[in-house]
């Protein structure tokens, strides 16, 4: 369960992953070493999963952005299991969910342009067996973009 302090903590985590242990105690009121318990505490508990740089696609080359719906053949075991394995050797792939509804999954993309990502959709994924249908969504604009999640305390 959650305290108001640890959820103080993963909010101000999820703002600055950086933040030393001094830093995160001045935050919470605590003394640094109070903190780096809590934070260790969250980290052996589940509810920090990792730390990760937060990098800019555009400044990668990556300047198409796109959710792919897949909507698949067949749902044999081994059909699948062949498709979620191609989809992990595909580095433009960075997301992948199943879904309800008509589409089976949704793939984030990143692609260095539209000829790329006409390439991922007609080579990489049209071609594979599990798929009957691909629709592509570009992303014009990011309004809202990887968000903190809601953190409330128990």
């Amino acid at each position: 369960m959650l305290d108001t302090t640890d959820a103080k903590l993963l909010k101000a985590l999820q703002e600055n992953a950086q933040l030393t242990a001094h830093e995160l105690g001045e935050i919470l009121h605590l003394s640094a070493s109070q903190a780096s318990r809590r934070r260790q505490r969250l980290e052996v508990a589940g509810y920090i999963t990792g730390y990760r740089a937060q990098l800019s696609p555009s400044k990668l080359g990556l300047h198409v952005e796109a959710f792919v719906q897949v909507t698949t053949a067949t749902h044999a075991p081994e059909i699948s299991a062949s498709f979620m394995a191609h989809l992990q050797t595909l580095p433009e792939v960075t997301n992948v969910w199943t879904l309800t509804g008509e589409a089976d999954y949704l793939l984030r993309v990143f692609c260095m342009d539209l000829k790329a990502l006409n390439a991922l959709v007609h080579q990489s994924l049209l071609p594979h067996k599990a798929v009957a249908r691909v629709h592509s969504q570009i992303v014009m604009d990011k309004i809202k973009a990887d968000a903190p999640l809601p953190i409330a305390p128990a």
